[in-house]
């Protein structure tokens, strides 16, 4: 079972459950901005990633810019922001065990397939 971080709002994020469907894929789709993860959720997919924080954030959001964050700010502060504020977490993140991709591009989540 895939779990999928999705915002049925963004093309991206579309497009790759779109290829987990086609592919036959059992997921679990997550709306993570009504159901946010917190900070243990996120440290674990962090650990998962196995990318630096700042990699899995969007910075360009204007809160990311609004709250002071940047590219040198601590993972703490990071993560503690995309908990927060999950508005902040790249989109559209797969999970599967203990792995875990960020789809983008929508390719990278065949992965985990």
């Amino acid at each position: 079972m895939i779990t999928y971080w999705h915002n049925p709002r963004c093309s991206k994020s579309r497009a790759g459950l779109a290829l987990l469907k086609e592919r036959g894929a059992g997921v679990n789709v997550r709306l993570y901005l009504k159901d946010a993860p917190d900070l243990e959720e996120l440290e674990a997919v962090h650990a998962a990633l196995g990318t630096s924080v700042i990699d899995m954030m969007r910075t360009g959001e204007k809160t990311f810019k609004e709250l002071g964050l940047s590219k040198e700010s601590s993972d703490a502060d990071l993560l503690t922001a995309m908990a927060a504020h999950p508005i902040l977490i790249e989109r559209p993140i797969a999970i599967r065990a203990s792995k875990a991709v960020i789809g983008r591009p929508t390719e990278a989540i065949e992965t985990l397939l």
